[in-house]
């Protein structure tokens, strides 16, 4: 399954990554690498995840303290959003 993101997506990673980029590039480069890995696990089995209030499912990374949301379309997943867990 191939995955699609919402342009706002790549707003919000890029100002997670320059956050993270501020106190190490390595942090930067591991948060990427978990949001790369969470988007494969979603595609190679896109019903995994629970529903959120929203009615999207949500992919929550383990290391950072960021979800984001998707739904399913056919055969592709589509991301909608990349936010803080509260």
């Amino acid at each position: 399954m191939s995955a699609r993101f919402h342009r706002r997506v790549q707003h919000d990673l890029d100002e997670i990554l320059d956050r993270y980029e501020a106190i190490s590039e390595s942090l930067a480069d591991d948060f990427f690498a978990e949001f790369q890995q969470g988007v494969k696990k979603t595609a190679s089995n896109p019903r995994f995840f629970h529903h959120d209030a929203s009615g999207l499912r949500r992919c929550n990374l383990d290391r950072f303290p960021y979800h984001f949301l998707y739904n399913i379309r056919e055969d592709t997943i589509r991301i909608w959003d990349t936010k803080e867990k509260q």
